[in-house]
């Protein structure tokens, strides 16, 4: 899987029923039913977080190309990447309208009518929709695509600057609880000047080393100043009645939550899904023979019934196909509990569990500690998946303070931490030296020299082979 991990990916996409690639569209993919649920399950961890004080909304598709132009630095970082509708039926459009390659141009020309008065503030907003970029790059599906058919974005406004950092930090704590629930290790960073979003002040990023070495950005946080505000005129009227402009956020994840848990968890079997996101937390899968047959099928499901009042998500495989090609079907697709159940485990009133991260055989009664028994399992699932996955970033994380070491540490799989004193001339090239691109600040640091220059270094900073 690691010796070729792009082909591994690609392949269990189709194979596990995840997305279809076939769609007539470059870089565009079809979610299949089973991908669909784990997208599901995964949205509503980040909507759950997101409900307790942000509104959800849904905005337009289409952007005015006048709006869009409004303005020059956030149009100049996506210009190249706009889709544009210029007809509508036959007839000409007097304007054309833009696909969205994100939203700030549709919703804050909304949020300069709906703030008035600091009562009105903060203001926060969240909705989870489909955005468009012409990717000229290789597409990769979940990866690199066309349209993005997964993008929660929140937009927040506020009347103080110390407001706007407190909600970059509550972004950061949520996005840190969000990829806890699905086990994935990961980096935080300040990114360089010359990478953060387009008008931003700066922008905080979080990465996961796929299995590879290359990085994938899964979650970015944008303070936005008052970039946006006085573009579109987003002003309030505070309490001594002086009107003075909002200071925004912004932040964002992407179908690439889903490729990292599919990549990040994979094995040469297939996915190994945490609890939380998988279509089917338990399988159930009875071994019939022609005597005992309908006492078989009929405590199966009795223990769906069981594990179902408790909440669970539970599948019991019936097909008319052998018990081996079921095994092999739900370990492909990475349920995270098999419960296998015959004629003698009734007779000895027992099921036989497998924890998919494992592949352990565990004997549990059939009594009514069933459920927890099974719960209890799943932690431990979950509990493995995320330590497994902070364990292989401990082992592909290496400091070095020698810049020529940096390519061959890249290249053996690995994301690099180095000092460096903050310089924009020396941080470019320090990538044009290595060949890779500098992901971030980690940490400011007041000892040591700067790898590439004679400045004290100022920062602990991070460089790898990217997606």
């Amino acid at each position: 899987m690691v010796e070729n991990f792009d082909e591994w990916f690609h392949d269990i996409l189709e194979q596990a029923d995840i997305t279809d690639s076939r769609y007539p569209i470059k870089g565009m993919a079809v979610w299949r039913p089973y991908g669909f649920q784990i997208r599901k399950h995964s949205m509503n961890i980040i909507k759950n977080l997101l409900d307790k004080d942000h509104d959800e909304v849904l905005f337009p598709m289409l952007v005015p190309e006048s709006e869009l132009a409004k303005e020059g630095i956030h149009v100049k970082g996506f210009e190249d990447e706009v889709y544009w509708v210029t007809k509508g039926g036959q007839r000409e459009l007097n304007e054309h309208l833009a696909l969205r390659p994100t939203s700030e141009t549709a919703i804050y020309p909304m949020y300069s009518l709906w703030i008035r008065t600091h009562i009105d503030l903060p203001i926060k907003m969240y909705q989870i929709v489909n955005t468009f970029r012409y990717e000229t790059k290789h597409t990769r599906p979940l990866i690199r695509v066309r349209e993005i058919t997964t993008f929660k974005e929140a937009h927040t406004a506020h009347a103080t600057k110390e407001e706007s950092d407190e909600q970059v930090q509550d972004f950061i704590a949520m996005y840190k609880e969000f990829f806890d629930d699905l086990g994935l290790a990961y980096l935080i960073s300040k990114r360089p000047e010359w990478d953060k979003f387009p008008g931003a002040d700066y922008t905080m990023a979080f990465d996961v080393i796929m299995p590879n070495g290359k990085t994938l950005q899964i979650g970015t946080i944008h303070n936005l100043g008052q970039t946006f505000a006085k573009t579109f005129d987003i002003t309030f009227e505070d309490k001594d009645g002086e009107h003075k402009l909002v200071y925004q956020t912004c932040a964002g994840v992407s179908d690439r939550v889903i490729a990292s848990v599919i990549g990040m968890h994979g094995d040469d079997k297939g996915l190994r899904l945490p609890p939380k996101v998988s279509p089917n937390q338990i399988t159930i899968i009875p071994i019939l023979f022609k005597k005992g047959k309908e006492e078989v099928l009929a405590k199966c499901a009795e223990i769906k019934e069981q594990l179902e009042a408790k909440g669970l998500r539970v599948n019991l495989d019936d097909r008319d196909i052998r018990p081996g090609k079921k095994f092999n079907d739900w370990e492909l697709k990475g349920t995270p509990i098999k419960l296998e159940l015959g004629p003698r485990d009734l007779e000895n009133n027992i099921t036989i569990a497998m924890r998919r991260d494992e592949e352990e055989k565990i004997e549990l009664a059939l009594d009514d500690d069933l459920a927890d028994n099974v719960i209890d399992l799943l932690d431990k699932s979950s509990e493995n998946l995320s330590n497994q996955s902070w364990a292989f970033q401990d082992e592909h994380v290496k400091f070095t303070d020698n810049i020529d070491e940096i390519a061959e540490l890249v290249e053996a799989g690995n994301v690099v931490s180095f000092r460096w004193c903050g310089d924009e001339a020396v941080g470019k090239e320090i990538e044009e030296k290595t060949g890779y691109d500098i992901l971030g600040i980690q940490e400011e640091i007041s000892e040591g020299k700067c790898i590439a220059s004679d400045n004290d270094a100022k920062y602990m900073a991070l460089i790898a082979k990217t997606y």
